[in-house]
């Protein structure tokens, strides 16, 4: 039998006049593996601090297990900052001690890429102090993993993760003895991971067995059974499930739900998409060209990122679009849209791009556009547009399209400026489609949204009539609302992946294997010499070391870049001092860009 490590009794938690969690009672057992989702606000992480003791109750009280080894990564990492990467990491192991351990090898090769570090100005002797967010939490998260722990809890582990390191993560935690606890919003982690689900509600906690996809079921089926849920949400419910069931077997992890009701249930659910439909639709907004790239070449400054690309946009085409950081995702993408601002009369390096006559573009980037805080919800979005025709006879209100991403009639009502950061992601991508665009590009949609909003969002995407480009880490996504899988390997050309993002791990493993031989010192024959490298070895360390250099410069422009976007929209009356900040920021942008390029060569050489 199963020994208990926690026990959460009758807990209660509230903020202000809002009651979090309420008469909350679980239990996490050895060998358990429970994915937290839920609503962003509705109390996940506030569950998760109580469990782990970094947070009281107002009421009730958590127990655990006596000499309980906890290990816990939170959103904001307690590293020493005037420690190295490898006082905190490793601590006093000796080289050959912890080069000796399977377990450190393949913690360092599959957060940070090689046990060398590379990226870090002086490897495992990297001071933290510099280092940016993401890196810091990649450090604390290969040192949680390093040390043995009976139970470890986990609250957004796949943030600054790629596709690969968060493939590596979830095939490190099911090796694991540990019991695991995790909140995270990506389906396709939770699928691989979990075993258990615990759903935050409304203050209320409600437990299913199984990974995600088997929660999707357990949850529509419930309520179906309760028949308490408004129809519009048991709808998207199904129709998620219809997605999953239909998909390849290993989506679900155990059968342990009735094969029959599922199909009964989804019986009467058409397929997430009508392709043909759709592919209709588009041709009559967007006409026969939508892009037509002809021997194009790429670049970011000095830096070749893509050359000889010859591929075609249609209409109606949906393509998810993974590679390498580095390799030319976002530049592709930003050349397009310069093209289409442009109507083709800004071309890329070399090559030409045909825009077609129709095309009218949406570009959500990485970066949230700031609005005037002081406007409301629904007024942001009304300053696009009233009503917005979302194909086959569907017209929305601002308001319902509102109610639809998750902003109800009271919170249409509240500013901007306090809305959280995964609600203004909602807002921005809300404004954009209110635009009617015929061409969507989607640059990390996913990040700071819930599972539920992702839901909604895919929901929309479905029955939206035009051509579309997904870059983003989170599979699922990807897999759900895209037809094709295109890839940027960093060898400068786009290649078709027909079995998705299994065959471009596949392939990056292929790579990193072929390329393994060739990095290790070859044993030298007495009758010739070495042949010597490009580029020397004190080179390379010189140019890792600047390249540290201009990554903490990027860092913190980027942080001085938010804080302008933010006195803008504060002293958006103040014309004098907009003014000011305007010109700040056009030449902050300039150094920026500058320093991007001096990036490009830099990770070149090192």
């Amino acid at each position: 039998m199963a020994v208990n490590l926690v026990n959460v009794e009758q807990v209660s938690k509230v903020y202000g006049t809002r009651a979090l969690l309420d008469g909350v009672s679980l239990g996490v057992s050895e060998g358990d593996r429970i994915g937290v989702v839920g609503r962003n606000g509705d109390g996940k992480t506030t569950l998760i601090r109580m469990l782990a003791k970094l947070e009281d109750a107002d009421t009730g009280r958590v127990t655990h297990n006596g000499g309980l080894r906890l290990g816990v990564l939170t959103q904001h990492d307690s590293l020493d900052p005037a420690k190295t990467i490898r006082q905190e990491v490793i601590g006093d192991l000796a080289d050959h001690e912890w080069a000796g351990s399977a377990k450190i090898r393949d913690v360092l090769t599959g957060l940070f890429g090689g046990l060398a570090l590379p990226g870090f100005e002086h490897g495992l002797d990297t001071v933290i102090a510099p280092l940016s967010g993401g890196e810091r939490r990649r450090i604390a998260l290969a040192k949680l993993l390093i040390d043995e722990q009976d139970l470890i809890v986990l609250d957004e582990p796949t943030n600054h993760l790629d596709v690969e390191g968060i493939s590596w993560l979830a095939g490190h935690l099911r090796t694991r003895r540990s019991a695991l606890v995790c909140v995270t919003h990506d389906r396709w982690f939770l699928d691989q991971v979990c075993t258990r689900m615990w759903d935050v509600q409304r203050g209320t906690v409600h437990e299913y067995e199984g990974g995600y996809s088997d929660y999707v079921f357990a949850r529509a089926e419930r309520e179906r059974i309760a028949a308490t849920e408004e129809s519009k949400r048991q709808n998207l419910m199904r129709k998620e499930l219809a997605w999953l069931r239909r998909g390849a077997p290993a989506r679900t992890s155990k059968p342990r739900y009735r094969i029959e009701a599922a199909n009964e249930l989804i019986a009467d659910v058409p397929p997430p998409r009508d392709t043909s439909e759709l592919m209709k639709f588009a041709n009559a907004r967007l006409g026969k060209t939508v892009f037509d790239l002809e021997d194009v070449t790429v670049q970011a400054g000095p830096k070749t990122l893509l050359t000889h690309l010859t591929w075609q946009l249609g209409p109606g085409d949906r393509i998810g679009l993974v590679g390498v950081n580095g390799a030319g995702k976002t530049s592709l993408l930003r050349a397009l849209a310069e093209a289409a601002r442009t109507q083709g009369d800004v071309q890329p390096a070399a090559g030409k791009v045909v825009v077609g006559k129709t095309v009218k573009l949406a570009y959500l980037s990485q970066e949230v556009t700031e609005l005037n805080p002081n406007l409301r919800v629904l007024e942001a979005v009304q300053q696009v547009r009233d009503r917005v025709d979302l194909g086959r006879g569907r017209e929305m209100t601002a308001g319902q399209l509102c109610e639809q991403f998750g902003f109800t009639k009271e919170k249409q009502w509240t500013p901007v400026g306090d809305l959280s950061g995964g609600e203004r992601r909602r807002l921005q991508i809300l404004r954009l489609l209110m635009d009617e665009p015929n061409v969507l590009f989607l640059d990390e949609p996913t990040n700071d949204l819930d599972i539920e909003t992702l839901t909604q969002l895919e929901d929309l995407l479905d029955s939206w009539p035009g051509s579309m480009i997904v870059i983003s880490h989170d599979r699922f996504f990807i897999e759900r609302t895209t037809d094709k899988v295109m890839a940027l390997l960093g060898d400068r050309a786009l290649r078709m992946l027909p079995r998705g993002i299994d065959e471009y791990l596949e392939r990056r493993q292929r790579m990193e294997e072929e390329a393994t031989p060739s990095a290790a010192p070859a044993p030298r024959s007495s009758g010739a010499p070495a042949a010597a490298p490009a580029v020397s070895a004190q080179e390379a360390r010189a140019a890792k070391k600047e390249l540290q250099k201009v990554e903490r410069q990027l860092d913190k422009l980027s942080t001085r870049e938010t804080t302008l976007h933010k006195q803008i929209a504060e002293n958006a009356t103040d014309f004098e001092k907009v003014a000011g900040l305007d010109a700040e920021l056009r030449e902050l942008v300039t150094e920026r860009d500058e320093l991007e390029m001096r990036w490009l060569e830099l990770a070149e050489d090192a």
